[in-house]
């Protein structure tokens, strides 16, 4: 039998040679407590919280990235503020305030830099993941939205002002620009699909969506829905949707329709719309399940109580429940057997099965919102 130094095992397992016990990442993950600047470590197999992390400052728009062993996140502030985390140690590793006003973040497919988009002053700026030292300074002269990593250590971002596109290649040090013009009027956010091609771009100021083709050597401009809303009377927009919750459910986008009550279904591959599904209000979230079989969805003020779950098959809403008021965020185990649920003001995570939708666990938490698997390591976008 061959054996392994137990320095060797350690750095194989992502912990300190010196520790007494040996912690494994990938059945955590991170609750993002909003009202306190803080973050409950929690264990999906234990439905339990197992630490909090402190002194993050403002998290009321927080979302974070995992480095690829599952051991670090990086979590993005609104107040500007870049915190590195060591979730097997439950302590900040490092911070920085890179700007005033930060929207989000991305981390480069080799795990190497760390990219955050701002609104204040604007541009995005790029880090190195190891130090947090910048690397990287992209003024845009307009807020920043819709950050997010692509293959061959690129990062893609909008422009809500100027209505562009960027594409940011880093693979040579050195920043490399592409910018992609007539996006369309105050693009609001964007997702980029799990293959790391499409990159699709929701529009505030007109209906419809853009996409771009990253595999296209010259990328240009992809209308989709053009004309969706249009005789339609648009409601008061309490709240924009996500576009991270946009979902790929089989050969299908599911979309949260801007100022009405229904989901949109688009066909993945000539991107026309294939059908609309009424819904109990605006949508904010729409998660495919991982297997697609199912979308979950989550609404906006005044009918953020509210969780309906419809059948990607039939396109019909299959069940609907009332956790409590502010439904936040939703989060899939990897494989889908459950999903956890953010009730801010009841101050709980709550978990449920997908299958037969009964309540499995609840954990307390302070004003929880975003919820963060260590399984995002792996995916593209997220």
């Amino acid at each position: 039998m061959k054996w392994i130094s137990g320095a060797l095992l350690a750095l194989m397992l992502g912990t300190s040679a010196h520790s007494d016990t040996i912690v494994a990442t990938g059945d955590l993950g991170l609750v993002v407590e909003r009202a306190t600047g803080s973050l409950l470590l929690v264990d999906q197999s234990e439905r339990s919280s197992i630490g909090q992390i402190t002194g993050l400052g403002d998290l009321s728009h927080a979302s974070l990235v995992y480095s690829p062993d599952q051991r670090f996140a990086y979590v993005f502030g609104r107040d500007g503020g870049l915190t590195k985390i060591d979730i097997t140690e439950k302590k900040i590793v490092n911070r920085v305030v890179q700007s005033g006003n930060a929207i989000g973040g991305a981390i480069s497919d080799d795990g190497k830099l760390v990219a955050v988009s701002n609104y204040e002053p604007g541009g995005v700026r790029i880090f190195d993941a190891d130090t947090l030292e910048m690397v990287a300074d992209l003024p845009t002269d307009s807020k920043t939205i819709g950050l997010v990593d692509a293959p061959g250590r690129r990062f893609v971002f909008t422009l809500w002002d100027e209505g562009e596109t960027w594409i940011a290649d880093m693979s040579s040090g050195e920043p490399q620009i592409t910018k992609i013009t007539d996006i369309g009027v105050n693009p609001y956010d964007a997702l980029i699909t799990g293959d790391g091609r499409l990159y699709i771009t929701g529009l505030f100021g007109e209906d419809g969506l853009t996409a771009i083709d990253l595999w296209d050597p010259k990328p240009e401009p992809i209308r989709v829905l053009p004309n969706y809303g249009r005789g339609q009377k648009d409601l008061p927009v309490y709240k924009m949707p996500h576009l991270e919750g946009w979902a790929r459910a089989g050969r299908e986008f599911v979309l949260p329709a801007v100022g009405h009550h229904q989901i949109l279904w688009v066909d993945g591959e000539s991107l026309e719309e294939t059908g609309r599904t009424d819904t109990y209000g605006q949508p904010v979230f729409a998660m495919s399940r991982p297997d697609g079989r199912q979308v979950w969805v989550n609404f906006a003020h005044p009918l953020n109580d509210t969780i309906q779950v419809v059948d990607t098959v039939s396109k019909e809403v299959v069940h609907e429940f009332k956790p409590g008021k502010a439904v936040l965020h939703m989060e899939f185990t990897p494989r889908g057997h459950e999903v956890w649920v953010s009730v801010r003001d009841a101050g709980k995570v709550m978990i449920y099965d997908t299958q037969t939708f009964e309540k499995l666990g609840e954990i307390d938490a302070e004003s929880p919102s975003g919820i963060f698997f260590t399984s995002r390591a792996h995916k593209t976008g997220l």
